[in-house]
């Protein structure tokens, strides 16, 4: 039997679909178990998971449809059985995908935006639940396909290689920071649709990070990200010349997930970074509210600080659903929702837990 576990969302959302594949593998243990990613992020959490036997990455986005649709019919000769759409996907063209590569059984949850030719794109349909983890609704696409869970408990799993390991090891030491206090951050979001306007402002964490420099001489900040990030972080040194305040030059998602492990507090609004915090149970997670914060995203099965955002007050399913669309709002609009956070309150969050011997 060949089995497709399609992840083709965000990095965070593939690092929250582990628990579904080590189930799978348990569940049919000589299966061959694939996984369909589209970001190398996405692919980089997945590499070294002995729970596959393949991952496929494609950037469709980038490679645009005529070569996707070329690429998609070479991947349906493999001959699969099974398609799992992870959640959340859930904009039609992902329930398109699975229609591509032909497997008779293809399961997916039931969105906002259902219509009625997604029973034919999807022949198996689980109504979503914005009550239930992502890892929850995941795990229910296993009754979908006449499976159930196995495992008493789930953790999302970051399988790291003696490399990567030994790398962040190097670099904690080669910089001095065996015996500081490290900080990580992420600065940065998705970029995709419009979920950039929800970061937080970058003078407020500069006066945050300027604060937290001062609460105690040994504390230091690593700034965490990609390319992406880059012109942030380059910002933020600017004003910040401090060699307390370091950028990791990460090669990976992998490697970065490794340092963050060194960490003694993390902080972050839900993204990608946040999830691999949470998988390597950072003691202090500290998360900033924002309009597309939900049951379905928090860092899963660890304790975390959420910040509230007062401007949202709860409201964050009327500005953002699993429908396909970005967050509702006008630039300005989203923007100021962010303002409404301030760097005080994020600091009297934070300086407890970072004040403290351990």
């Amino acid at each position: 039997m060949k089995i497709l576990v399609i992840s083709l969302a965000g990095i965070g959302d593939t690092l929250l679909a582990t628990p579904l594949i080590e189930e799978l593998r348990l569940g049919y243990p000589e299966a061959a178990l694939e996984a369909l990613v589209m970001w190398p992020g996405s692919r980089d959490i997945l590499v070294g998971n002995p729970h596959l036997n393949q991952i496929h990455h494609f950037q469709m986005l980038k490679e645009g449809p005529w070569r996707t649709f070329r690429y998609l019919q070479g991947l349906r000769k493999n001959g699969y059985q099974i398609s799992l759409n992870t959640y959340p996907q859930s904009k039609s063209e992902y329930r398109l995908i699975a229609r591509l590569l032909g497997a008779p059984v293809r399961a997916s949850h039931r969105y906002d935006n259902h219509r009625w030719w997604d029973p034919w794109l999807v022949n198996r349909e689980i109504p979503q639940n914005y009550q239930h983890h992502s890892v929850a609704q995941n795990l229910a696409l296993l009754e979908a396909v006449g499976g159930c869970p196995q495992l008493p408990e789930h953790r999302t799993r970051l399988f790291l290689s003696a490399s990567e390991i030994g790398w962040a090891t190097t670099y904690r030491d080669s910089h001095g920071l065996s015996d500081k206090v490290l900080v990580g951050f992420h600065v940065g979001s998705g970029t995709t649709k419009n979920l950039a306007l929800r970061r937080w402002p970058l003078e407020f964490y500069h006066q945050l990070i300027e604060r937290l420099l001062s609460l105690r001489p040994d504390l230091r900040v690593l700034l965490f990200g990609g390319p992406e990030e880059r012109a942030d972080h380059a910002w933020l040194k600017e004003r910040i010349p401090s060699p307390r305040v370091t950028v990791p030059e990460t090669r990976s998602m992998k490697q970065a997930a490794s340092l963050i492990g060194h960490c003694r507090a993390f902080l972050s609004i839900d993204s990608a970074l946040m999830h691999l915090a949470a998988a390597m149970q950072v003691p202090h997670q500290f998360v900033i509210e924002t309009a597309t914060f939900n049951k379905t995203i928090e860092p899963y099965n660890r304790p975390y600080v959420l910040i509230p955002n007062p401007a949202v007050k709860g409201r964050n399913l009327e500005f953002y659903r699993y429908d396909g669309e970005g967050i509702r709002g006008t630039q300005a609009e989203l923007e100021a929702l962010m303002l409404a956070v301030s760097p005080d309150s994020v600091y009297n969050a934070m300086a407890p837990s970072l004040s403290s011997p351990a």
